[in-house]
């Protein structure tokens, strides 16, 4: 009986700190991260604003959180979706594709990601940076498998996934500030033949990676 009386006040609690971390996504997507305030996420957390402080010391800590809990959902899906995929070249291509289709489906997540951590001052600078190298170091490990099979020449991998990490990062980021943007899987064709020679893939392989993929983004 004690082991159910602390655990359903721990759910109870688990609950409410999701539900105001949804809220704030909520709310920092509409209002922007400098406009919105604790009173908006209680608000539309249906939470009191003393329970946003119990949970959350501070809003930065809110902002934080979403950022590294929506960057482990991106990298997650990237994950699941090359999992099906031996060659590393081809994973590579995948987990390219897999954000921008991410991205493309929910606008709301890469606002956050790309524009309103910016926005959100130089505090955030520094997470940026980590959640940057997080994907690069990512991009970097199929390259540097690509590299030991020999399916593309040898080159400094990380500086690559930089570079593609670099051309993702601009393309998401200047879709987001288009008042008018055309779809964001439309630059997908284009962006993977220039990431794709960029580290020396041969033109068959591209050719034959162009033919395997989804229709859409041929």
């Amino acid at each position: 009986m004690d082991v159910e009386r602390t655990r359903e006040p721990q759910e109870r609690g688990r609950e409410r700190r999701e539900r105001i971390l949804d809220a704030a996504f909520t709310t920092f997507a509409e209002r922007g991260y400098r406009d919105t305030a604790i009173d908006d996420i209680a608000r539309q957390s249906s939470t009191s604003k003393g329970g946003v402080y119990f949970h959350f010391p501070t809003k930065d800590a809110i902002f934080r959180e979403l950022m590294e809990t929506t960057a482990d959902k991106l990298v997650d899906k990237v994950e699941r979706a090359v999992a099906g995929e031996t060659d590393a070249i081809a994973q590579a291509d995948v987990a390219i594709r897999t954000v921008l289709e991410t991205f493309a489906g929910h606008r709301r997540m890469a606002r956050l990601l790309f524009v309103d951590a910016f926005g959100a001052g130089r505090v955030f600078h520094a997470e940026i940076d980590v959640l940057h190298r997080r994907f690069s170091r990512l991009i970097a490990g199929y390259l540097d498998a690509a590299v030991e099979a020999g399916t593309i020449p040898g080159l400094d991998t990380r500086i690559a996934a930089e570079a593609w990490f670099g051309a993702l990062n601009e393309i998401v980021a200047r879709w987001l500030l288009d008042p008018e943007p055309t779809p964001l899987l439309d630059a997908y064709p284009t962006l993977r033949l220039l990431l794709l020679r960029s580290v020396g893939v041969p033109e068959p392989r591209i050719a034959q990676l162009r033919r395997d993929a989804p229709e859409a983004v041929r």
